[in-house]
């Protein structure tokens, strides 16, 4: 599986990087940059054989069976479009939009071309929350409550390795977005009652800095999710499951119980990699011919949630 990474040599692209390295039978053939001279020295260090700045150039490569995204938030939905029309195989960092007119677009072309067609959600794919999610499967746990927390200290435009965006993160539609797809995945329900608030507007970035959302779902299970681009400390998104038999803590790939006791993962998965992981079902589903978990088709669902969502905000 030859795979083409737009946007390698950013904080996520390289964690793609990595993660493609780690699998076999897949190999990273071509990447896509900003700026030519940095991305070349990238290619080169990385022993990629094609770079270039413009994604079209890639996507007419015979030797590119797919694309991954990791570029800016409001280019995701015309790249992803851009892919399947030149017949590529695409995932997209999430949010496959920022929008939900242009992620229904994505869902009808994906419908249209029978391409895979996958978002990024990789809490789907964390060892952490792949091990609750197989005891919600086997009946041995019930969620009552998330309650999560998403904190930053970005008062100016830099990403996470700390280096100047060249785009405007946002907290609903990018960040929010992981929470509410997974509190959707495991309780298997799609949220019937939404709240949302934000703080003020940043003068230059334009964007609220501070989120509260709230959820619940038919069965009666809520989430709590607070978001903050002001948060001066360890930043990351934190979760913790209120469950009828235990509480858990889930930091990224690693679960600790209530009382803050690790929880072995090393049977869940072939990797404790989440992005690797989540990088694996892309390949296989393709292999495979077969739908992936995350398909654009299941993310929709986070969308029309973050679409009710941001008609609060604007209420």
């Amino acid at each position: 599986m030859k795979i083409c990474i737009a946007g390698a040599s950013g904080a996520f692209g390289m964690k793609h990087m990595d993660a493609i390295a780690a699998i076999e039978g897949a190999e990273v053939v071509s990447v896509v940059g900003t700026k030519i001279e940095a991305i070349k020295a990238f290619a080169t260090e990385r022993g990629v054989p094609h770079y270039t700045t413009d994604l079209t150039e890639s996507l007419a490569r015979d030797d590119v069976d797919a694309v991954i995204l990791a570029t800016p938030t409001q280019l995701h939905a015309a790249q992803t479009i851009q892919c399947l029309e030149a017949g590529k195989h695409v995932m997209s960092e999430i949010p496959m939009a920022d929008n939900i007119e242009d992620a229904r677009r994505v869902v009808a072309l994906k419908k249209a071309t029978g391409l895979v067609a996958m978002a990024g959600h990789t809490r789907r794919f964390n060892p952490s929350h792949q091990w609750i999610q197989n005891k919600i499967k086997a009946g041995e746990l019930k969620v009552q409550q998330m309650d999560v927390q998403t904190y930053f200290f970005r008062r100016s435009n830099k990403n996470a390795l700390g280096k100047a965006r060249s785009w405007t993160d946002h907290l609903l539609w990018h960040h929010a977005c992981h929470t509410v797809d997974l509190f959707q995945y495991q309780t298997s329900q799609t949220a019937s009652k939404v709240q949302a608030l934000q703080g003020p507007i940043h003068p230059e970035l334009g964007i609220a800095m501070d989120m509260s959302i709230g959820m619940k779902v038919p069965s009666g299970a809520i989430c709590t999710l607070s978001l903050s681009f002001n948060n001066d400390g360890p930043f990351g998104t934190f979760f913790r499951y209120i469950c009828d038999k235990g509480t858990y803590l889930a930091r990224y790939d690693d679960l600790y119980d209530g009382n803050d006791n690790k929880i072995d993962l090393s049977d869940v998965a072939v990797s404790n990699n989440g992005i690797e992981l989540q990088d694996r079902e892309f390949i296989a589903a393709i292999q495979e011919g077969r739908t992936p978990n995350a398909c654009v088709t299941q993310a929709i669902e986070a969308m029309e949630t973050l679409h009710r969502l941001e008609q609060c905000l604007e209420d």
